[in-house]
């Protein structure tokens, strides 16, 4: 018999990573034919497509011809960015210029996630109009990505979001999942940052937004330029492990907030909170209550599992 396959074509690249796989999701399971691509994760569900390889990226959008791309690939992690700033140039910069070429071509929309980094954290919440002032060569190379987009493609959406955690496949996927192990093992005491103010996101919100946009956008060609997305819930590290302590009933009297901003690695702003104002007035947006959204994302790396009887019997 034959398979109905939806007609509205979306690609998403990295999508093996964190973002990329809820995003893949949201989509798949909303009445959309996607594919879904990354490099070293990719097979065998995803297509394996080098992105710096533009023959390659040319051919899979050409045979596939989406509508929608999802542009999720990057290298995020600000420290490698400083220890390989060549390679996260060529990712964050030229193959999404790339990407944006091709996506004209094709009259496809293409949505590039960006991130609050663009913003020095000195004047807070900052609007899609506000200058970027990014203190960090991450942050850097995704204003660069933004404009690079935007220069090849006047069509895009940029979308910036900060930090993610959602259902990782390895706790140090996201740097709000990786406290974890520092929260459960209370043996020993933890210094957790208390100095820079964050807004973790759930990657399903994002994932929603992400499709929300879209489909929006297939019915309004206005829908463009610049937006913001955030979880609302204003936390430092040290905060988050201690909701991630309550959400599993554990101590979290050997956590020790540090107030000083941090001297190693690269610099991160102290609140770079995003107004999302914008894509509210739109009617899009989505938001998991942080506790809740914890709790399904580390389920599975509970270490002790009799917490289960209390809670659920």
């Amino acid at each position: 018999e034959d398979v109905d396959i939806p007609s509205r074509r979306v690609l998403i690249t990295g999508a093996t990573g964190l973002l990329g796989r809820a995003v893949f999701k949201e989509f798949n399971e909303n009445n959309w034919n996607a594919v879904g691509c990354g490099y070293r994760r990719a097979q065998p569900r995803f297509e394996q497509i080098n992105l710096l390889d533009s023959i390659a990226v040319h051919d899979i959008i050409h045979d596939f011809q989406p509508h929608v791309i999802v542009h999720c690939a990057a290298e995020r992690r600000p420290d490698v960015v400083e220890s390989e700033p060549d390679a996260a140039s060529q990712l964050n910069v030229a193959a999404s210029a790339n990407l944006a070429k091709e996506a004209a071509g094709v009259g496809a929309f293409l949505i590039y996630i960006s991130t609050d980094y663009v913003f020095d954290g000195t004047s807070p919440p900052y609007k899609e109009t506000d200058v970027p002032n990014p203190l960090n060569l991450y942050g850097k190379t995704k204003l660069e990505g933004e404009k690079a987009v935007l220069e090849n493609n006047e069509e895009t959406a940029v979308l910036r979001i900060p930090v993610l955690y959602g259902e990782v496949e390895r706790l140090e996927e996201s740097a709000v999942t990786v406290m974890f192990d520092k929260v459960q093992f209370s043996n020993k005491s933890a210094n957790m940052d208390h100095w820079q103010q964050r807004f973790p996101t759930n990657v399903k919100d994002v994932a929603a937004v992400c499709r929300q946009l879209a489909e929006k956008r297939m019915v309004d060609p206005s829908i463009k330029g610049t937006f913001h997305w955030s979880g609302n819930e204003q936390m430092t590290k040290y905060e988050m492990a201690c909701a991630i302590a309550d959400a599993f009933n554990l101590p979290s009297s050997h956590l020790r907030p540090i107030t000083d901003s941090p001297v190693v690695g690269a610099l991160r702003p102290k609140n770079a909170q995003l107004d999302c104002s914008k894509l509210e007035m739109l009617g899009i947006g989505q938001r998991t209550p942080f506790r809740a959204g914890i709790r399904e994302s580390l389920w599975p790396f509970l270490v002790d599992k009799r917490w289960r009887q209390t809670v659920f019997h």
